[in-house]
């Protein structure tokens, strides 16, 4: 039980890869802040706050549900407090909520662009800021961001301008995070996946069941997340992981099982070579 007794606030917990990140730590006996705006179940999308926190303490941990848009600074604040008022702290903040927009610059329409700006630049701010006090008094605090490496060349920029530069921007937040939260022992690093993960936004958004079928499972980002949040605090943050490279540090070279279909072709994510 490794996260034994220890608090992890986990944005956008409610499906996907916040999910199986918060039953993987949970099964090390950690308690979960379950931070999401789901509560009824929308059948595209599967799970809820609740139902994620039922699976949470049948794992072994600890759930404490969440209902929270983190594009609203109150309800952000009124998240945290409620977190530290049932497990005393908060020891791992996990930046998982994203909005994502495949579009090009002609096709984005504003409340769009304002839309993954919200949340992913501006709501992985403002997290990060208000779990920040209670980071610097836990043992060995991170902070973990699913975001990508940051490639300045405009092939990886130039198909989805609105949406890249907000994922390279949380990236530059952890970039930058790492330096000045160095000072409180507080980690800052970002995980991004080599190939598409088999989630809702994947099936909806960019290919249907092919592209499932071509994923890993978002248990593979959950090993990693285990793994890095591990490390000590003070010597593993400025990091841009992916998901394969941590694996392969801890001597793991046979992903197979993660692979939605064994033996089949994998489609590469977003903006990794």
């Amino acid at each position: 039980m490794l996260f034994n007794g220890k608090t992890a606030f986990i944005t956008g917990a409610s499906r996907g890869i916040g999910e199986a990140i918060a039953l993987r730590l949970a099964k090390e006996g950690a308690n979960i802040v379950v931070v999401a705006k789901s509560v009824t179940e929308d059948p595209r999308l599967g799970g809820t706050i609740y139902s994620v926190a039922d699976k949470i303490n049948e794992a072994g941990g600890k759930a404490l549900a969440v209902q929270c848009d983190i594009r609203d600074e109150e309800q952000i604040i009124a998240a945290v407090q409620q977190a530290i008022s049932i497990f005393g702290g908060i020891d791992i903040l996990i930046n998982n909520a994203s909005a994502i927009s495949l579009s090009n610059t002609e096709k984005t329409e504003t409340k769009r662009f304002d839309l993954i700006h919200d949340i992913n630049v501006r709501g992985t701010f403002l997290v990060t800021k208000h779990c920040l006090p209670f980071l610097q008094k836990a043992e060995n605090p991170h902070i973990l961001t699913l975001s990508p490496p940051i490639e300045m060349n405009p092939k990886w920029i130039a198909p989805y301008v609105a949406y890249t530069i907000s994922k390279f921007n949380m990236s530059m937040m952890t970039l930058g995070w790492a330096q000045e939260f160095k000072k409180y022992g507080v980690a800052a690093n970002s995980l991004w996946p080599m190939t598409t993960i088999a989630t809702s936004a994947v099936k909806n958004i960019l290919g249907g069941n092919m592209l499932i079928n071509m994923s890993r499972k978002p248990e593979i980002l959950a090993d990693c997340a285990f793994y890095i949040l591990q490390r000590s605090a003070k010597e593993c943050t400025g990091n841009l992981f992916i998901d394969e490279d941590v694996l392969k540090s801890e001597g793991i070279t046979d992903l197979s099982h993660y692979a939605v279909t064994p033996g089949g072709p994998l489609q590469k994510d977003l903006y990794v070579n």
